[in-house]
Parts: C-alpha cells; structure tokens; sequence
C-alpha cells in the first residue's frame, strides 16, 4: 500500500507517517518545495499542512496552507483517497451539541481571530467540490501526545510541569476543551482514508475536560499547579461524535488516565514541586 503525507514534519504529520509504517504502508513525504512538482498516483494522502497556534501574525500564510495549496494539489493529484485535516475549532461560536455535528451549518463570524477557522472551512468545501467520494474530512479536536507542540496549551503545561514541577493556568478551572489522543486520530484517519463512508467526520473525543480536573490529575501525580485569580471561563458545548462511534465503534481514550504518561514522556519529575507523589 501507498501513501503520501503532506505536513510531514509537524506533530500530527510526523505521527500519521509512523502509524502507515507501523501498517506496512510506503510512506512518501514531500516537503512544502516539493509539492509543486508532485505527480503521479500518490495512493492514500494526508493532508497535514497547516498553522496552528501563530496563524493571528501570518494570515495570510494560514489561507495559502489550508486552502491556495490545497487547491492547486486537488487539481493535479491523481490518489487514492484524499484526506484533509480540518479542525473542530470551527464550532466556537456554538452554544449546545446539537451544533458540533457534521451535518449542520456552521456560525462564524468573521475577524482576525477567526481566519484559522474560515480557511479550514474554505479547505473542506474544496475538497467537497470534489465530486470523488475517496476525498474527505476529518475535523480534529485538541489533539494530545507525547511528543505534542509547546505552543499549544497541554504542551505548554508539561512543558512547565516537566521544567519547574508547577504551572499556572490563566483561564478559570470551569474551562474545558474537547481533547482526543494523537495514538486515536491516527487510527482513524488510516481507516477513514482506507473505507470511510461520509465525507466529513468530527475525530474527538465527545467530552469536555475541565481545567481543575486536568489541575486535579497534575496534583494527585505529585506536581502543584495554581490558577490566576480572575482567570476567564472559555468552554465549548461537546464535540458530536456519533459517526465515528457508528462506523467505526470508536471508544476514546481519556486525557486524564493518560496525563501520567505524558507528564513522564515530558521528562517531568514530581520531585520537582515538593509535593509527595
């Protein structure tokens, strides 16, 4: 089997590259100079390439990477199947679950903050133009790893755990996000690619954890961890997950059974806090 991941080299490209090998598939990954001149069948794609956390000081470098090369691929390629990598962030604006599903409309509004989400949106109804079944969607939530960004929250609060045996957080411990494990995404976007039968499908974990149980699960790992007085309360109603769970008879993992194991992959000692384990 072959496959072709663009966006190799960040976290969730480089994680999607392991588990094909882990598969047995030939794994090709062009770099962002090399795509221009992709050609031939190039099996299964991922289409990985993106901005997360920097994309409010490159705008425009945010809708080139989710949506100016993605058009000229869909254009050229000849594949397999296609997969684009969306992002559940498009359903910030929504207020109860019956919003976060794959089938209903979207609220955005537009402004600087939101030209993550409205590229993202402009990549899926690229690839839905598509008049090919094989190319689909998947609208990933906070993705977590051992190996995950600095930049994004739970890698900033390893990172702290792991260097100093304490962290802040800035938000109030009533905030939450949706946060599914990099080892599910990537079993799921194998057999999405491979056999999906939609075009879109939210990958999430369908639950909501809280700040102060993240906070709760840090301290009882023996590491301390404050939250700054006046933190804002940010959460999102949970993400539909009821098309991965039919298809696929998905069970998530949990963040919180699994924080142990990122805290000791972060290298993190909880000698560091002074707090008995």
């Amino acid at each position: 089997m072959k496959a072709t991941v663009l966006g190799a080299s960040g976290f969730i490209g480089a994680n999607i590259v392991r588990h094909l090998q882990g598969k047995g598939y030939e794994v090709a990954t062009p770099g962002r100079a090399e795509l221009a001149a992709l050609a031939g069948d190039l099996g299964h794609v991922f289409y990985c390439v993106g901005l997360t956390g920097n994309f409010r000081d490159h705008p425009l470098a945010t809708v080139e990477a989710h949506a100016g090369i993605l058009a000229r691929l869909l254009e050229t390629v000849s594949c397999e199947s296609f997969l684009y990598f969306s992002s559940t962030r498009i359903y910030g604006q929504a207020t109860e679950t019956a919003q976060t599903g794959e089938t209903g409309p979207v609220r955005v509004t537009p402004s600087a903050d939101t030209t993550y989400d409205l590229s993202k949106m402009l990549g899926e109804a690229l690839c839905l133009a598509m008049e090919q079944p094989a190319v689909r969607v998947i609208r990933l939530s906070n993705v977590y790893g051992a190996d995950q960004s600095p930049n994004t929250f739970l890698g900033s609060l390893l990172r702290d755990l792991a260097t100093k045996g304490h962290a802040e957080f800035l938000e109030s411990a009533e905030s939450s996000k949706d946060y599914v494990a990099m080892t599910d995404v990537a079993t799921l976007a194998e057999r999405i690619a491979r056999s999906g039968r939609q075009r879109i499908y939210n990958v999430a974990s369908g639950r909501a954890t809280r700040h102060g149980d993240i906070a709760g699960a840090v301290t009882r790992a023996g590491y301390s961890c404050s939250f700054r007085p006046g933190g804002v309360r940010r959460a999102l109603p949970a993400i539909d997950i009821a098309r991965i769970q039919n298809e696929f008879d998905f069970s998530p993992r949990n963040l919180i059974d699994d924080l142990p194991s990122l805290l000791r992959a972060a290298g993190g000692s909880a000698s560091h806090s002074g707090v008995d384990p």
